[in-house]
């Protein structure tokens, strides 16, 4: 199985910036697809970002121009970079991972991570 773990969520100020990182471990191969979700209070959980193996990527339109999401497939590690974050930005992230790169898009991919909590201030 694939372990995935969050780090680096925090609080931050309106328009501030915040990197939050994924490690993948276990039986995780570098060609999985990986993603970027989130879930506010009283939400359901949506699509942020997500980049294939060959580092082709995707964002969910409300983070378009904002947010940047990379990978070291060294490290099994995927990045979110935000920046210029919004009050409606605050939510739990959770990481992904797919064997598929047309399922990461949606909540039906293999593995995901725990989740790291992102709180912007107005």
């Amino acid at each position: 199985q694939v372990q995935l773990v969050e780090s680096g969520g925090g609080l931050v100020q309106a328009g501030g910036s915040l990197r939050v990182s994924c490690s993948a471990s276990g039986r995780f191969f570098s060609s999985y697809a990986m993603g970027w979700f989130r879930q506010g209070p009283g939400q359901e959980r949506e699509f942020v970002a997500a980049i294939s193996w060959r580092h082709d990527m995707y964002y969910a339109d409300s983070v378009k121009g904002r947010f940047t999401i990379s990978r070291d497939n060294a490290k099994n590690t995927v990045y979110l970079q935000m920046n210029s974050l919004k009050p409606e930005d605050t939510a739990v992230y959770y990481c992904a991972a797919d064997s598929s790169t047309s399922q990461i898009t949606t909540t039906r991919a293999d593995y995901w991570g725990q989740g790291t909590q992102v709180t912007v201030s107005s």
